[in-house]
């Protein structure tokens, strides 16, 4: 089943709709696959670290640091829906993202949901 027959998803050539609610209107669950999840861990780059750091004294958005983790939170998202497919789900309900430390040397990023397949009501 592919996201021809609920008519949605995440972009070109995606066949795994990713939605944050436990539900999509119009469709039902007819199987639900279970947990997938997608992690990528990066480490910092020490010139974006000083930069950061004499940023911080002055105050504003952390440009570079900004960028580097929607980098990250794609590629997780990435992974997921590789694995969601892998395992021949075509939609990930409750979809999250949870960000925290890896032992003071980068970020790790896991986004992480339910696999199931939905069909047309």
């Amino acid at each position: 089943m592919g996201i021809e027959e609920y008519g949605g998803g995440q972009g070109p050539g995606t066949d795994v709709l990713v939605v944050t609610t436990n539900d999509v209107p119009g469709y039902r669950v007819q199987e639900v696959i279970g947990e997938v999840f997608g992690l990528t861990v990066r480490s910092r780059h020490l010139g974006s670290q000083i930069g950061a750091g004499l940023k911080s004294m002055v105050g504003g958005e952390l440009k570079g640091l900004t960028k580097t983790l929607v980098q990250t939170r794609n590629q997780a998202m990435e992974r997921l829906i590789e694995q969601a497919r892998a395992r021949g789900a075509n939609g990930v309900l409750a979809f999250r993202f949870d960000v925290t430390d890896a032992a003071d040397v980068g970020t790790e990023v896991c986004a992480y949901g339910t696999a199931v397949v939905l069909v047309r009501e």
